[in-house]
């Protein structure tokens, strides 16, 4: 089953997020193989907060990027080794499951380090470079490696020493393990009897019988603290398999370079290809979640997605432009994205989105529950101003009324307890005003941006007039706008205010009254899309012949 997100534009309105919800409810109802998943890319406003709590359900969660992550192609499906477990498993595990590294972990939580074919080729080269090696080795792996038995066991679970076998005669064997002083070897020998006491007067810490069982043992092995195993391999086999008993910590990396699962895609696939790594473990926070190799990386994965309220990438949830876009649903003007095959869009001039969503389940004879039609109502009230704003159709009053009804509610009376939740500019920080519901436009070269407020008042316009142009500019710097305007609406009057950033050529061409520097007055303008927007393409437009 595939998750589908479903989203509204950036800086949600109250049409957007029910929208989102209210589709994927639909979508989930109607399509049973995929998993439709609403979700909002900015901030609730203070409406929106209020009709979710009314409607008793929680609102869409927050996804700031839905551009590709290193959690998106991360391998959780991988085995581990413990630290004390013998390299001879790493070598298994890395030939038999074509893997690039093992994590490895102490008591099966503990995430200690890697292991890859590099440090297994780092052990294995090293052991024919200088000097005789000397390896740490542990008991317990002698027969997970060595076919064969203990014959017994020795006071230290674990110790270093070098490998020496006994085919030399007893005077020669002698000198070369004076030699080794003060170390003493692990020695692998067949019955020889001299050499077996010797290594027993010796303290050896190991010896390794071959060529022999239990029943041909005439030694006596009582005062013999090491320990005594008797391998079924021949004498080479079992040197051989000997060195690859030491355990995986001796030789696997403690201090990776690790990826966090929130990395961007192609910023982790430069990391790994650029490295001489060939995969590095992956953390969320604090804790291992997986691996990556470099064959995660040959396809980048892509997410699916919906968008309702909107249909620009520009005005989507970031990395929207990566996603695959499956289903557009919208009342805005058209200007989306090129997609590789053909999608389902229903975009249509009504005054809300919710609208739109309602006709789904009509068309697919789905009855709406009282929640849902809350939550379409409230979209549907908030992006007409009660069906007063000129956007208003004749769908929308007719699906109103209809969800009203499902309500248990009048249009009047749940219209005016959504704007009861509406701003008042005094009360609300400039910046709040600003970015809570801010679409950007780019046109004949020209990138502008609106945000639009709606209130229960124009108090406090003229005194916060100075802080409200401050954090337009500040607003038109951060997203590279040559035009940042907020358009401040109070619905209970149907009127409204434009405050702009300064561009003298574009503001002359406004066809409407200027009560100061940068605020101009639009009495009964209430809708951004079908009243203002035209105007200021207008303007942009005229611009290019001055």
């Amino acid at each position: 089953m595939t998750d589908i997100i479903i989203t509204g534009h950036r800086n949600p309105d109250m049409d957007s997020v029910c929208a989102a919800y209210c589709y994927a409810e639909f979508k989930n109802k109607t399509d049973k193989n995929n998993n439709y998943i609403p979700v909002r890319c900015g901030n609730l406003n203070n409406q929106t907060k209020a009709a979710f709590k009314s409607a008793g359900v929680k609102p869409p969660v927050f996804v700031k990027d839905v551009s590709p992550k290193v959690a998106d192609v991360t391998r959780r499906d991988i085995v581990s080794l413990d630290i004390n477990e013998p390299v001879f498993n790493a070598i298994k595990v890395l030939d038999e499951q074509n893997i690039s590294c093992i994590p490895v972990f102490q008591d099966g939580l503990d995430f200690k380090g890697i292991i890859s074919i590099h440090q297994i080729s780092g052990f294995l080269i090293s052991e024919n470079l200088g000097k005789r090696p000397v390896y740490r080795l542990r008991i317990n792996n002698f027969q997970n490696v060595l076919p064969g038995f203990f014959y017994k066991r020795g006071v230290d679970s674990e110790f270093s020493a070098p490998i020496m076998t006994g085919a030399m005669p007893i005077e020669v064997s002698r000198e070369r393990i004076e030699a080794l002083k003060p170390e003493k070897p692990v020695l692998v020998v067949g019955l020889r009897e001299d050499l077996i006491t010797f290594a027993i007067e010796n303290e050896f810490p190991a010896i390794i019988l071959t060529g022999v069982d239990d029943a041909q043992l005439p030694i006596d092995f009582d005062n013999y603290d090491g320990t005594v195993f008797i391998s079924k391999a021949d004498t080479a086999e079992t040197i051989r398999l000997l060195r690859l008993s030491a355990p995986v910590k001796e030789i696997m990396n403690t201090e990776p370079e690790i990826i966090h699962s929130d990395s961007g895609f192609d910023d982790a696939k430069n990391m790994l290809v650029n490295s001489t790594y060939r995969g590095l473990p992956v953390f969320t926070g604090d804790s291992f979640t997986g691996i990556v190799t470099r064959r995660c990386f040959i396809e980048k994965p892509l997410r699916k997605l919906i968008l309702v309220d909107h249909n620009e990438s520009s005005q989507s949830v970031t990395g929207a432009e990566q996603a695959e876009i499956v289903e557009i649903v919208d009342h805005h003007r058209v200007s989306p994205q090129p997609t590789k095959t053909p999608i389902y869009m229903n975009i249509r001039p009504v005054g809300s989105t919710c609208t739109i969503i309602f006709s789904h389940f009509e068309a697919a004879s789905i009855e709406v529950s009282r929640v849902t039609a809350m939550l379409l109502l409230a979209g549907i009230l908030s992006d007409t101003v009660i069906l007063k704003s000129p956007t208003t159709t004749a769908e929308d009053c007719d699906t109103a009324g209809k969800l009203a009804e499902i309500c248990g509610c009048t249009v009047e009376e749940y219209g005016q307890q959504i704007f009861a939740n509406s701003a008042v500019v005094d009360s609300t920080p400039p910046a709040q005003l600003i970015v809570a519901d801010f679409k950007e436009y780019s046109e004949s070269g020209i990138s502008f941006g609106v945000g639009q407020a709606e209130v229960i008042n124009l108090d406090g316009v003229n005194r916060l007039k100075d802080e409200l142009i401050a954090e337009l500019e500040r607003a038109a710097k951060l997203r590279r706008l040559d035009w940042a305007m907020l358009l401040v609406t109070d619905v209970i009057k149907e009127n409204s205010v434009l405050l702009t950033t300064d561009m003298p050529k574009a503001e002359t061409l406004l066809v409407y009254k200027k009560l100061s520097d940068n605020l101009f007055e639009l009495p009964g303008i209430l809708s951004r899309k079908k009243q203002l927007l035209p105007e200021l393409l207008r303007v942009v437009e005229e611009l290019k012949t001055i």
